[in-house]
């Protein structure tokens, strides 16, 4: 769940350049490609980091390169004052995309790191993270878009005749950004139940039962919500192992929520009455203890023994397989994520 940044590479005949006096508007444009392919490439490493290196200095680093390597083509870029003899049209909107990709990657950049450390705290803000991530790619793409069209403008203005064909880069960075998607996807339906596990454990350590029931019943829903949508979702490319991984969690925490969470009211509620029994004894002297409540009182400490001996089983049984399920939904998006978005 990484911001994502979307260039574009544009290719057109090359021809000699003689400083930043261009002869022609072919000149002009391949000029401007040269420092867009620059921060295409750099973009590249960027996005290749934070698929396959779990290093946050390494990823961090290549973002900081990369605003570096953008600051530079901006300069080279706006040293053009006079355009191409006086069109500044097309200059003027890539150093407008330009300045919008490195604000993205400092002022929102830091926006969204914050958001996503609180992220985790609730489910609203977990959503409200990915809604303002996807939104800053969508600013991206809109911009980018603007930078594409008066690129296609200059040229049907000057009759220069474009090579078709989408580049190896751009290949790449549309794969890594479907991957990227296919995997917040997957992310959000995880993310709803295993939050609403941690409010179910919360609540049964402060053993409080109604909010037990209630989260247990949220979990039930979600559930079936999610294994609902995982019906029309189709594995990526043929991969199924993040969508598999996503229905086996579901599944569990449904399973969770209609066996454990019954077994363990149970539990709570015989060890609150065995509580109460034995606040009673204490508060009787020996001889004011009749047989029967004695009998009574030794037969419940036999069987709450016997209750905490079984509910330590399940539980331990419960919270090892949980402890599976969402360490391999974790280690299996991580593989998705890197067996499919290009190294190189």
């Amino acid at each position: 769940m990484k911001l994502k940044l979307t260039l574009f590479l544009l290719f057109i005949s090359c021809c000699s350049m003689m400083a930043q006096e261009f002869k022609t508007p072919v000149e002009y444009l391949t000029y401007i490609n040269k420092e867009q392919e620059t921060i295409s490439k750099s973009t590249w490493k960027y996005t290749s980091a934070v698929a396959h290196s779990k290093n946050a200095r390494k990823i961090d680093n290549t973002r900081k390169q990369l605003v570096k390597t953008i600051e530079a083509s901006k300069k080279k870029i706006s040293e053009l004052k006079n355009g191409y003899k006086g069109d500044v049209e097309y200059q003027n909107q890539v150093i407008q995309y330009f300045d919008f990709c490195q604000k993205n990657l400092n002022e929102e950049y830091d926006k969204i790191i914050n958001m996503q450390e609180v992220a985790e705290q609730s489910y609203d803000a977990m959503e409200a993270y990915l809604l303002a991530r996807d939104l800053v790619n969508e600013k991206l793409d809109s911009e980018n878009e603007k930078a594409q069209n008066a690129f296609t403008s200059f040229a049907l203005k000057y009759k220069i005749t474009i090579s078709g064909g989408e580049s190896e880069l751009g290949k790449k960075m549309k794969i890594s950004n479907e991957v990227f998607d296919y995997h917040t996807a997957m992310y959000l339906i995880f993310f709803k139940t295993n939050y609403t596990d941690l409010n179910l454990s919360l609540a049964i350590k402060n053993k409080d039962l109604a909010a037990i029931q209630q989260n247990a019943n949220a979990l039930i829903q979600y559930s079936d919500e999610g294994l609902e949508k995982l019906k029309s979702i189709k594995p990526y490319n043929g991969d199924s192992s993040i969508l598999n991984a996503t229905k086996k969690t579901l599944e569990f925490y449904k399973k969770e929520a209609q066996k454990f969470v019954p077994k363990l009211v149970s539990f709570i509620m015989f060890n609150d009455k065995f509580e109460n029994a034995k606040k009673t004894m204490e508060s009787k002297s020996d001889k004011d203890r009749t047989k029967e409540e004695v009998d009574n009182y030794n037969a419940m400490v036999k069987q709450v023994n016997k209750e905490i001996e079984t509910y330590n089983k399940e539980n331990n049984s419960n919270f090892q397989e949980k402890s599976t399920i969402i360490n391999d939904w974790n280690s299996t998006g991580e593989s998705f994520i890197s067996n499919h978005v290009p190294e190189n």
